[in-house]
């Protein structure tokens, strides 16, 4: 039987209300049977706030955001944490278990200090771990990204590149040329898909719905409506992901 994993989905309690709870009756309504798990950006910093800088109080809300995936994973079957990281750059979080990173941020909010020494420190544990990271930045920070970690860790661009750029923008610049950059399907279109897989085929593409801005069953329609044999489509809808986040019976 296919286990389908939804490689993309946002779960938090603070400041938006997306328990696990609401989490489990989408899966259970898409046929799905587990899900990687991102804070909401909500619970991360004020994205509303080019100036940005942190506090104690936004700290706090973080570490309670990245805690509480992580006791989901503890105690839930195919529930996989990913630690949502910001300019404090805790790189001792990462031994705690979680199966990935989230790196996110869009043009119009606060900055992460790539040139912050800690930042480097972060990223040597994310490599030494081997812990994929979902990367949604600007397109050329994109590329800088992709270019500063140089494959030592599997990064996974979401929306196939829409937010990052734009698909075609990142699909011309060849940066799924290098063999560790992955894409996930969420929010993308089929033909987008289909472009993808003319070129990269099945290792490289991995479901995702984005929930609560997809809906994981709508979301997992488009990739079942490309008609992949039964090995291609079990690949894309939960072996790649969990062959990148190191699950022992997939290694």
């Amino acid at each position: 039987m296919t286990k389908i994993i939804d490689s993309h989905m946002h779960c938090g309690i603070q400041n938006v209300d997306q328990p696990i709870e609401l989490i489990r009756t989408y899966l259970d309504r898409g046929g799905i049977q587990g899900a990687c798990l991102y804070a909401p950006v909500e619970d991360i910093y004020d994205r509303h706030d080019y100036d940005f800088e942190d506090t104690p109080f936004w700290m706090a809300c973080r570490q309670r955001a990245n805690d509480y995936l992580l006791e989901l994973q503890q105690t839930g079957e195919d529930i996989y944490a990913y630690y949502f990281v910001w300019n404090d750059f805790k790189k001792e979080e990462l031994q705690k278990g979680y199966r990935g990173i989230k790196w996110h941020r869009h043009e119009y909010e606060p900055v992460y200090h790539y040139d912050d020494p800690e930042c480097e420190e972060f990223l040597q544990e994310a490599y030494r771990l081997q812990l994929p990271i979902v990367l949604e930045e600007s397109f050329e920070n994109t590329r800088y990204f992709i270019e500063r970690v140089a494959g030592r860790t599997p990064i996974i661009i979401p929306h196939m590149g829409g937010l990052n750029g734009g698909f075609s923008s990142l699909f011309r610049s060849g940066i799924w040329d290098n063999e560790n950059v992955f894409a996930d399907t969420a929010l993308a279109s089929t033909r987008e898909m289909v472009i993808f897989l003319e070129k990269y085929g099945v290792e490289k593409l991995l479901f995702g719905s984005d929930f609560p801005f997809g809906i994981p069953y709508n979301e997992l329609l488009k990739v079942k409506s490309l008609n992949l044999d039964e090995t291609d489509f079990e690949k894309v809808a939960g072996k790649n992901i969990l062959r990148l986040i190191r699950r022992e019976e997939h290694k």
